[in-house]
């Protein structure tokens, strides 16, 4: 804690904690910024899990669930055979883009440090 920081600042429940419990799955951010990156803010489910390598469909749904649950994302679904879902970003979910692609500009910006912490961790020190 910095010096003349409120303790408030810093209680389990404050805004820093709230915002990074949004993100404690990788796949959160993902979806979010493949929403908005890739497909203008919605896509049906098949073709965002082809824009996410590595992603099941099982983790993908449950994400997705979990996004609209807390208002990120809302699912539309078509009245066709097979019926069609669609998730789209909320106006909430689209304020949450930012700090997203802060982050991953950050990363681009910075994959040599990204790349330092990956030898360090596989170098086994003495």
């Amino acid at each position: 804690m910095r010096s003349g920081t409120p303790e408030e600042e810093w209680r389990e429940d404050c805004a820093p904690r709230r915002l990074l419990s949004l993100f404690a799955t990788k796949w959160t951010s993902m979806v979010l910024h493949t929403l908005d990156a890739l497909h203008g803010g919605g896509a049906r489910t098949g073709v965002l899990q082809r824009s996410l390598p590595g992603i099941s469909k099982k983790m993908l749904v449950q994400t997705l669930r979990e996004m609209e649950r807390i208002g990120l994302v809302t699912r539309h679904v078509e009245s066709v055979v097979p019926p069609a879902v669609e998730y789209r970003l909320t106006d909430l979910g689209r304020r949450f883009v930012e700090p997203v692609q802060l982050l991953y500009d950050w990363g681009r910006d910075n994959s040599d440090a990204l790349d330092q912490l990956q030898e360090q961790a596989v170098t086994p020190s003495n």
